[in-house]
């Protein structure tokens, strides 16, 4: 199982947990809801808990529950800036379509 994470995402993922005063990472997870079935889920993580797995990369780790590992291994994990907005991005090779507001996805047959 893998998880990438770019120099822009570890540097903004270190940048608000300064900001917030502590925490250990960026916690990204996916939840069934929206139109395609599924959506990811950011939060900080202020420790690794029973299933977690932790990825490491420019100095700033990825906390993932192992029950959603299985829809993100082989993910990576940027952030990106388009105009105002502002957001953590993942390039997911699992996602088989993504539904027309692009808030939630499908995952291809057997993932």
């Amino acid at each position: 199982m893998k998880l990438q994470l770019t120099e822009s995402a570890a540097k903004q993922i270190k940048a608000q947990l300064a900001k917030r005063g502590k925490g250990l990472g960026l916690r990204v997870g996916v939840k069934k809801t929206g139109c395609s079935g599924w959506a990811y889920t950011y939060d900080y993580a202020d420790a690794v808990q029973g299933t977690d797995q932790v990825f490491e990369a420019h100095d700033a780790k990825l906390v993932v529950d192992g029950e959603s590992l299985e829809f993100l291994n082989g993910s990576t994990v940027d952030y990106v800036r388009d105009g105002l907005k502002q957001t953590f991005k993942l390039e997911n090779p699992n996602v088989d379509a993504t539904c027309g507001c692009g808030e939630s996805f499908t995952v291809k047959a057997g993932g």
